[in-house]
């Protein structure tokens, strides 16, 4: 570690000069507690003595005969008082409710040569992110609450399950909710105090790579949630660890989150040197893909209140952050989940921007979800809610989240959020919006869960609703889920031109009476996708005037009695077209892709 870079807040490897390092000669212990009088290092039953070193901002002491696997934590005392800190840059944690750091094992051999050499950052690549919660994707426990540790599966485990579900499923990345240590389970990884140590509610710091080699060899990307903005207030982790706020602000009126925690200072470069090692850490040592980063609002304003101003440490903060990330992980991507309005998000750092891939498109997740909750005949008023995305939509690179955020704290499931009173309809209908969804420009994100069309809030204590499939109506779902997903992978026309004018365009979009759409995909080549939905609780007839198609082929129709609607599955054949002319029938909340021949 550059002790200079990592004082300016360039630093991207303070991990390999701090915390428990396994050597020949044992094990060294560092931490940087520059406000200390005194450090002992309680390892095991013993306490030892440890020295400052460097320019003495740091203390340091090598155990010879200290060995992997042992718990320890550091006393640090200022003004006469100590307080017992668990190593802000430990690589393992004990279990909750225990919270000493252990000196982890980090040796292991990869087997996904293939996928890190060529994998890239999907711009014009398919992108559909399934969102994963670790611990109650599956529990042993089944839909029973539970906080019992041993209901939870290991990394080993889901690295046994997971990779050969997703692939059937036809995702092509998966995202986990924060696998940082965290004390809470209800915070799901939000709260952090071991932003180095991947959670040990399941397993070791090796289990979680061999999990992301499994999906890396089954195909699947991995994306891990991080949290740059704040953490726990826990006494043994960050907060006021060198007996003053060395990490967060000194000031409750900016220290202090709206959920309690504390906020990062990120105008001290030693703050960001630890938060940008640990970003590179889990991209380079897990083999993660790419990184999501939580609550960026709060990065660009002070507290996220636009009123208050950009936060201008922060976001020099942001662009060094994902420049380096970039630069030291070919290949890797960054996300934003950034509500604000502010330009330039994924916009180039030399141009001006923060330097992200992606941003989260909150405002056509509100939007979209607004539409479908709104009974039948409000949709008429509502129309343009699904039109107004595509008038800013080439102003950032978009995300299309339906994420956990929306499926929990009474607002519903996504399916029980459809304007229905029978499961059937709500069904229908959302089979209509994750249609929508797929043939809208910008890459995916679904929640778990999603595929089978849960009508449950989730809950972190319970698994998923599989026992669903059971019903002939979930598992056509599940069937609608699986060729909606293999389709998006399979057409070009859907991805390559997500964020290229050339690759959409309006064919109706002001049929307000009756609540219809229709718009066009294309990809390089030309080849073109017509994605056509009846919001409306009238079945309708339409006619559209195609610029020199010849002929047309319906690729999926969310009414097929496969899926659980009422039109035959050989309904798919190919349609005529008459001097680029096309006439199809929409039932009530359906929709269709229909390939377009252009001659």
């Amino acid at each position: 570690m550059d002790t200079k870079n990592f004082y300016a807040g360039e630093e991207f490897y303070a991990h390999l000069m701090l915390g428990a390092q396994v050597e020949d000669g044992g094990v060294r212990f560092r931490t940087f507690a520059p406000a200390a009088d005194k450090v002992e290092l309680l390892l095991e039953d013993e306490k030892l003595p440890m020295e400052k070193v460097a320019d003495g901002n740091f203390w340091e002491l090598t155990v010879p005969d200290g060995r992997v696997g042992q718990a320890y934590e550091y006393r640090i005392w200022h003004g006469g008082t100590y307080t017992d800190h668990a190593d802000p840059y430990a690589c393992q944690a004990e279990l909750r409710p225990a919270h000493r750091s252990v000196v982890a094992d980090l040796a292991y051999t990869w087997h996904d040569e293939e996928w890190m050499t060529s994998r890239c950052n999907c711009h014009d690549k398919p992108m559909n992110v399934y969102e994963l919660h670790a611990g109650s994707w599956r529990k042993r426990s089944g839909d029973l609450p539970s906080d019992d540790p041993a209901d939870w599966y290991t990394y080993d485990e889901l690295a046994e399950l997971l990779p050969a579900y997703l692939a059937d499923l036809g995702v092509t990345h998966v995202e986990f909710l924060p696998l940082n240590e965290h004390p809470f389970d209800g915070s799901w990884g939000y709260q952090p105090t071991g932003f180095f140590a991947p959670t040990s509610r399941y397993g070791e710091p090796c289990g979680l790579m061999r999990l992301v080699d499994a999906l890396h060899q089954a195909g699947i990307g991995c994306i891990i949630d991080f949290v740059p903005v704040h953490f726990a207030t826990d006494t043994w982790g960050l907060a006021d660890y060198d007996g003053t706020p060395l990490f967060e602000y000194p000031n409750d009126a900016v220290g202090v989150s709206e959920w309690g925690s504390h906020n990062f200072m990120h105008s001290r470069g030693e703050t960001c040197s630890f938060l940008q090692s640990a970003a590179n850490f889990w991209l380079g040592c897990y083999h993660f893909d790419g990184i999501r980063m939580d609550a960026i609002s709060r990065i660009i304003y002070w507290q996220g209140d636009e009123a208050r101003g950009v936060n201008g440490m922060a976001v020099d903060f942001v662009k060094t952050m994902n420049s380096g990330l970039r630069s030291l992980n070919p290949g890797c991507f960054t996300v934003a989940e950034d509500s604000t309005s502010l330009e330039g998000c994924t916009k180039p750092i030399e141009k001006g921007g923060l330097g992200f891939d992606y941003k989260w498109d909150m405002g056509w997740m509100h939007d979209t979800l607004d539409q479908f909750q709104s009974g039948l005949p409000y949709r008429t008023d509502n129309y343009h809610k699904l039109t107004f995305s595509m008038a800013y939509f080439y102003g950032e690179r978009y995300l299309l989240p339906l994420s956990h955020d929306e499926v929990v704290h009474g607002k519903a499931s996504v399916a029980q959020k459809m304007a229905a009173s029978e499961v059937e309809d709500k069904l229908a209908q959302a089979r209509v919006l994750y249609l929508y969804q797929m043939a809208h420009p910008g890459k995916k994100l679904n929640f778990m869960g999603w595929e089978v069309a849960q009508l449950r809030e989730w809950d972190e204590r319970r698994e998923q609703d599989w026992f669903l499939r059971e019903y002939p109506a979930h598992e056509a779902f599940y069937r609608f889920a699986c060729e909606l997903n293999a389709l998006y992978r399979d057409e070009p026309a859907l991805w390559e031109l997500d964020y290229d004018q050339r690759g959409f365009a309006w064919v109706e979009a002001n049929d307000e009476r009756d609540v219809t759409y229709a718009f066009l995909r294309r990809d390089a080549g030309g080849d073109q996708v017509l994605c056509v939905l009846n919001l409306s609780g009238t079945d309708v007839r339409r006619t559209y005037e195609l610029d020199d198609a010849s002929s047309a082929t319906v690729l999926l129709d969310t009414d097929w009695k496969r899926f659980g609607g009422a039109a035959p599955d050989s309904s798919g054949g190919e349609l005529a077209c008459k001097a680029g002319t096309m006439t199809l029938d929409l039932p009530a909340c359906s929709g269709k892709l229909v390939r377009i021949a252009v001659a």
